[in-house]
Protein backbone atom coordinates (compact mmCIF):
# COMPACT_ATOMS: atom_id res chain seq x y z
CA UNK A 1 0.00 0.00 0.00
CA UNK A 2 1.27 3.40 -0.64
CA UNK A 3 0.41 6.77 0.72
CA UNK A 4 -0.67 9.59 -1.38
CA UNK A 5 0.28 12.70 0.41
CA UNK A 6 -1.19 15.90 -0.73
CA UNK A 7 -0.06 19.24 0.15
CA UNK A 8 2.73 21.67 -0.20
CA UNK A 9 6.17 21.97 -1.16
CA UNK A 10 8.18 25.22 0.13
CA UNK A 11 11.50 26.45 -0.11
CA UNK A 12 11.46 27.05 4.22
CA UNK A 13 13.23 30.14 5.47
CA UNK A 14 13.77 29.40 9.34
CA UNK A 15 14.57 32.56 11.42
CA UNK A 16 15.36 32.49 15.62
CA UNK A 17 13.79 36.19 17.20
CA UNK A 18 16.39 36.01 20.64
CA UNK A 19 13.35 37.31 22.56
CA UNK A 20 9.56 36.97 22.47
CA UNK A 21 7.16 38.48 20.56
CA UNK A 22 4.46 39.49 23.31
CA UNK A 23 7.26 41.99 24.61
CA UNK A 24 7.29 43.67 21.10
CA UNK A 25 3.76 43.75 20.27
CA UNK A 26 1.40 46.38 22.01
CA UNK A 27 -2.09 44.82 22.10
CA UNK A 28 -3.88 48.55 21.85
CA UNK A 29 -1.89 48.98 18.77
CA UNK A 30 -2.54 46.29 16.83
CA UNK A 31 -4.68 48.50 14.52
CA UNK A 32 -1.16 50.44 13.55
CA UNK A 33 1.04 47.43 14.09
CA UNK A 34 4.19 47.97 12.52
CA UNK A 35 7.32 45.90 13.83
CA UNK A 36 10.34 44.29 12.49
CA UNK A 37 12.33 41.58 14.50
CA UNK A 38 16.07 41.55 14.48
CA UNK A 39 16.70 37.40 14.41
CA UNK A 40 20.23 35.97 14.75
CA UNK A 41 19.83 33.03 12.51
CA UNK A 42 18.66 32.32 9.10
CA UNK A 43 18.80 28.34 7.34
CA UNK A 44 17.08 27.49 4.47
CA UNK A 45 15.78 24.58 3.33
CA UNK A 46 13.22 21.84 2.15
CA UNK A 47 10.15 22.22 3.55
CA UNK A 48 6.13 22.18 2.94
CA UNK A 49 3.56 19.80 4.26
CA UNK A 50 3.79 17.02 1.81
CA UNK A 51 7.30 17.33 1.43
CA UNK A 52 8.42 16.83 5.51
CA UNK A 53 5.59 14.12 5.77
CA UNK A 54 6.74 12.56 2.40
CA UNK A 55 10.44 12.43 3.66
CA UNK A 56 9.26 11.53 7.35
CA UNK A 57 7.55 8.25 5.98
CA UNK A 58 10.15 7.22 3.58
CA UNK A 59 12.90 6.73 6.34
CA UNK A 60 10.27 4.99 8.37
CA UNK A 61 10.21 2.45 4.84
CA UNK A 62 7.06 3.44 3.65
CA UNK A 63 6.56 4.75 -0.08
CA UNK A 64 4.80 7.86 -0.41
CA UNK A 65 3.35 9.31 -3.32
CA UNK A 66 3.94 13.29 -3.37
CA UNK A 67 0.91 15.10 -5.35
CA UNK A 68 2.18 18.48 -5.23
CA UNK A 69 4.06 21.02 -7.45
CA UNK A 70 7.19 23.51 -7.29
CA UNK A 71 7.76 26.00 -9.65
CA UNK A 72 11.06 27.19 -12.15
CA UNK A 73 13.70 26.81 -9.11
CA UNK A 74 12.55 23.45 -7.82
CA UNK A 75 14.47 21.24 -9.78
CA UNK A 76 16.78 20.75 -6.39
CA UNK A 77 13.88 19.87 -4.86
CA UNK A 78 12.80 17.25 -6.99
CA UNK A 79 16.46 15.82 -6.92
CA UNK A 80 16.55 15.59 -3.04
CA UNK A 81 13.50 13.89 -2.81
CA UNK A 82 14.98 11.38 -5.97
CA UNK A 83 18.16 11.17 -3.37
CA UNK A 84 16.24 10.11 -0.50
CA UNK A 85 14.32 7.52 -2.63
CA UNK A 86 10.44 9.62 -2.95
CA UNK A 87 8.97 9.21 -5.88
CA UNK A 88 8.65 12.18 -8.15
CA UNK A 89 6.07 11.28 -10.80
CA UNK A 90 2.81 13.28 -9.47
CA UNK A 91 4.79 16.31 -8.70
CA UNK A 92 4.07 19.15 -11.18
CA UNK A 93 6.30 22.06 -12.44
CA UNK A 94 5.70 25.15 -13.84
CA UNK A 95 7.93 27.06 -15.13
CA UNK A 96 5.98 30.40 -15.15
CA UNK A 97 6.89 31.23 -10.96
CA UNK A 98 8.89 29.94 -8.12
CA UNK A 99 8.20 27.77 -6.08
CA UNK A 100 6.35 28.66 -2.70
CA UNK A 101 8.05 29.70 0.16
CA UNK A 102 7.59 30.80 3.82
CA UNK A 103 9.60 32.73 6.24
CA UNK A 104 8.92 31.62 9.95
CA UNK A 105 10.39 33.11 12.53
CA UNK A 106 10.41 31.55 16.17
CA UNK A 107 10.76 33.08 19.25
CA UNK A 108 11.93 32.27 22.77
CA UNK A 109 8.36 31.13 23.32
CA UNK A 110 8.07 28.78 20.30
CA UNK A 111 5.84 30.92 18.89
CA UNK A 112 6.48 31.35 15.31
CA UNK A 113 4.72 34.22 12.98
CA UNK A 114 4.84 33.02 9.21
CA UNK A 115 4.79 34.66 5.70
CA UNK A 116 3.56 32.46 2.74
CA UNK A 117 3.66 32.58 -0.71
CA UNK A 118 1.73 29.89 -2.30
CA UNK A 119 3.04 30.00 -6.00
CA UNK A 120 2.45 27.05 -8.25
CA UNK A 121 0.82 25.14 -5.24
CA UNK A 122 -2.65 25.83 -6.91
CA UNK A 123 -1.34 23.94 -10.76
CA UNK A 124 -1.74 20.38 -8.26
CA UNK A 125 -5.52 19.73 -9.80
CA UNK A 126 -5.73 16.13 -10.27
CA UNK A 127 -4.57 13.27 -8.26
CA UNK A 128 -3.69 9.73 -8.65
CA UNK A 129 -5.14 7.40 -7.26
CA UNK A 130 -4.10 3.53 -8.56
CA UNK A 131 -2.70 2.06 -5.63
CA UNK A 132 -3.73 3.74 -2.91
CA UNK A 133 -5.40 2.88 -0.30
CA UNK A 134 -4.51 5.81 2.51
CA UNK A 135 -4.75 9.46 1.12
CA UNK A 136 -3.27 12.61 3.49
CA UNK A 137 -4.92 15.98 2.83
CA UNK A 138 -2.66 18.78 4.24
CA UNK A 139 -2.46 22.09 4.02
CA UNK A 140 -2.15 23.66 0.39
CA UNK A 141 -4.27 25.35 -1.87
CA UNK A 142 -7.89 25.48 -0.80
CA UNK A 143 -9.47 23.94 -3.73
CA UNK A 144 -6.50 21.52 -4.36
CA UNK A 145 -7.29 19.83 -0.99
CA UNK A 146 -11.60 20.10 -1.69
CA UNK A 147 -10.49 18.56 -5.32
CA UNK A 148 -7.96 16.08 -4.03
CA UNK A 149 -10.31 14.80 -0.98
CA UNK A 150 -13.19 14.40 -3.13
CA UNK A 151 -11.24 12.17 -5.43
CA UNK A 152 -10.30 10.13 -2.81
CA UNK A 153 -13.50 9.38 -0.88
CA UNK A 154 -15.20 9.46 -4.12
CA UNK A 155 -12.63 6.28 -5.26
CA UNK A 156 -13.05 4.47 -1.36
CA UNK A 157 -9.67 5.48 -0.11
CA UNK A 158 -9.48 6.45 3.66
CA UNK A 159 -8.54 9.70 3.81
CA UNK A 160 -7.06 11.98 6.69
CA UNK A 161 -8.24 15.47 6.79
CA UNK A 162 -5.41 17.46 8.28
CA UNK A 163 -5.97 21.28 7.54
CA UNK A 164 -3.67 22.84 9.51
CA UNK A 165 -3.00 26.59 8.84
CA UNK A 166 -5.99 26.40 5.81
CA UNK A 167 -8.86 26.41 8.67
CA UNK A 168 -9.32 29.65 8.17
CA UNK A 169 -10.07 29.20 4.39
CA UNK A 170 -12.74 27.09 4.73
CA UNK A 171 -16.54 28.52 6.28
CA UNK A 172 -18.25 26.37 8.11
CA UNK A 173 -19.90 24.25 5.63
CA UNK A 174 -16.95 23.49 3.51
CA UNK A 175 -15.07 22.01 6.60
CA UNK A 176 -18.27 20.16 7.57
CA UNK A 177 -17.68 18.70 3.63
CA UNK A 178 -14.34 18.24 4.11
CA UNK A 179 -14.42 16.09 7.49
CA UNK A 180 -17.83 14.13 5.73
CA UNK A 181 -15.25 12.37 3.35
CA UNK A 182 -12.94 11.43 5.79
CA UNK A 183 -11.67 8.38 8.04
CA UNK A 184 -9.36 10.63 10.24
CA UNK A 185 -9.38 14.24 11.25
CA UNK A 186 -6.22 15.80 12.77
CA UNK A 187 -4.94 19.04 14.49
CA UNK A 188 -3.20 20.29 17.20
CA UNK A 189 -5.20 21.49 20.18
CA UNK A 190 -5.79 24.65 18.94
CA UNK A 191 -6.52 23.73 15.38
CA UNK A 192 -9.05 21.66 16.71
CA UNK A 193 -10.66 24.39 18.67
CA UNK A 194 -11.10 26.35 15.38
CA UNK A 195 -12.48 23.23 13.75
CA UNK A 196 -15.19 23.08 16.40
CA UNK A 197 -15.93 26.70 16.16
CA UNK A 198 -15.67 26.71 12.72
CA UNK A 199 -18.22 24.12 12.24
CA UNK A 200 -20.56 24.16 15.39
CA UNK A 201 -19.68 20.47 15.96
CA UNK A 202 -17.84 19.03 19.11
CA UNK A 203 -15.76 16.09 18.76
CA UNK A 204 -18.31 13.58 19.51
CA UNK A 205 -20.41 15.23 16.51
CA UNK A 206 -17.53 14.81 14.36
CA UNK A 207 -17.28 11.01 14.69
CA UNK A 208 -20.47 10.95 13.72
CA UNK A 209 -19.09 11.53 10.28
CA UNK A 210 -15.40 10.45 10.39
CA UNK A 211 -13.86 7.48 12.06
CA UNK A 212 -11.04 8.66 14.47
CA UNK A 213 -10.35 12.01 15.52
CA UNK A 214 -6.73 12.39 16.46
CA UNK A 215 -5.69 15.66 18.98
CA UNK A 216 -1.80 16.58 19.27
CA UNK A 217 -1.23 18.22 22.49
CA UNK A 218 2.27 19.35 21.98
CA UNK A 219 4.29 18.39 25.27
CA UNK A 220 1.52 16.75 26.80
CA UNK A 221 1.44 13.77 23.81
CA UNK A 222 -2.07 13.44 22.06
CA UNK A 223 -5.39 12.54 22.48
CA UNK A 224 -6.46 9.87 19.74
CA UNK A 225 -10.87 9.71 19.61
CA UNK A 226 -12.84 7.04 17.79
CA UNK A 227 -16.45 6.66 16.69
CA UNK A 228 -16.67 3.43 18.97
CA UNK A 229 -16.21 5.66 21.99
CA UNK A 230 -12.40 4.61 22.86
CA UNK A 231 -10.14 7.39 24.03
CA UNK A 232 -6.61 6.89 23.71
CA UNK A 233 -4.08 8.98 25.61
CA UNK A 234 -0.10 8.47 24.51
CA UNK A 235 2.37 10.01 25.75
CA UNK A 236 5.65 11.82 24.28
CA UNK A 237 8.57 10.58 23.42
CA UNK A 238 12.39 12.36 25.08
CA UNK A 239 14.19 14.65 22.59
CA UNK A 240 17.91 14.30 23.21
CA UNK A 241 17.70 18.65 22.06
CA UNK A 242 15.29 20.99 21.68
CA UNK A 243 16.35 22.95 18.56
CA UNK A 244 13.69 23.90 16.51
CA UNK A 245 10.13 23.06 16.65
CA UNK A 246 9.05 23.14 12.86
CA UNK A 247 8.15 20.24 11.30
CA UNK A 248 7.54 17.99 14.67
CA UNK A 249 4.04 18.06 14.07
CA UNK A 250 4.34 16.65 10.07
CA UNK A 251 6.87 13.99 11.70
CA UNK A 252 4.20 12.80 13.88
CA UNK A 253 1.93 12.52 11.32
CA UNK A 254 4.12 10.22 9.45
CA UNK A 255 5.23 8.27 12.43
CA UNK A 256 1.44 7.35 13.03
CA UNK A 257 0.48 6.76 9.78
CA UNK A 258 3.33 4.52 8.82
CA UNK A 259 2.07 2.70 12.06
CA UNK A 260 -1.50 2.37 10.60
CA UNK A 261 0.03 1.32 6.86
CA UNK A 262 1.95 -1.64 8.90
CA UNK A 263 -1.71 -2.47 10.76
CA UNK A 264 -0.37 -1.39 14.35
CA UNK A 265 -3.12 0.10 17.09
CA UNK A 266 -3.82 3.26 17.54
CA UNK A 267 -2.25 3.47 20.39
CA UNK A 268 1.26 2.03 18.99
CA UNK A 269 0.43 4.85 16.10
CA UNK A 270 0.59 7.42 18.24
CA UNK A 271 3.94 6.64 19.79
CA UNK A 272 5.46 6.28 16.77
CA UNK A 273 4.44 9.65 15.83
CA UNK A 274 5.93 10.95 19.25
CA UNK A 275 8.93 9.27 18.39
CA UNK A 276 9.19 10.65 14.63
CA UNK A 277 8.45 13.95 16.00
CA UNK A 278 11.62 14.04 17.88
CA UNK A 279 13.59 13.73 15.25
CA UNK A 280 12.50 17.05 13.82
CA UNK A 281 12.51 19.11 16.71
CA UNK A 282 16.05 18.02 17.13
CA UNK A 283 16.84 19.46 14.09
CA UNK A 284 17.06 22.76 12.44
CA UNK A 285 15.29 21.84 8.84
CA UNK A 286 12.40 19.93 8.74
CA UNK A 287 13.85 17.59 6.28
CA UNK A 288 17.69 17.82 7.74
CA UNK A 289 17.36 15.05 9.81
CA UNK A 290 18.70 11.08 9.20
CA UNK A 291 17.80 7.78 10.70
CA UNK A 292 17.65 4.24 10.04
CA UNK A 293 15.13 1.97 11.19
CA UNK A 294 16.92 -0.14 13.17
CA UNK A 295 17.65 3.19 15.01
CA UNK A 296 14.01 4.25 15.43
CA UNK A 297 12.44 1.04 16.37
CA UNK A 298 15.62 1.24 19.19
CA UNK A 299 14.63 4.67 20.23
CA UNK A 300 10.68 3.55 20.61
CA UNK A 301 12.20 0.96 22.98
CA UNK A 302 13.77 3.26 24.89
CA UNK A 303 10.77 5.74 25.30
CA UNK A 304 8.00 2.99 26.02
CA UNK A 305 9.74 0.27 27.04
CA UNK A 306 8.03 -2.14 24.34
CA UNK A 307 9.36 -3.97 20.96
CA UNK A 308 8.69 -2.53 17.32
CA UNK A 309 9.26 -4.46 13.81
CA UNK A 310 9.48 -1.67 10.62
CA UNK A 311 8.62 -3.87 8.07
Amino acid sequence: MSILVSGSLVHDYIMDFNGKFKDHIMPDKIHILNVCFMVDKLNRSWGGTAGNIAYSLALLGSDPIINSAVGKDGKDYLTHFSENNIKTDCIKVDESQMTASAHITTDQDDNQITAFFGGPLNSADDVKIDGIELALISPTDKKIMQNHLKQCAQAGIKVIFDPGQQISGFNGEEMKEMIEGSYFVIGNDYEMSLIRERTGWDNSEILKHAEVVITTLGDRGSLIETRDGEKIETPTAKPYSTIDPTGAGDAYRAGFFRGFELGYSLEICGKMGAVASCYAIETRGTQDFKYSKEEFVKRYQENFNEELKLS
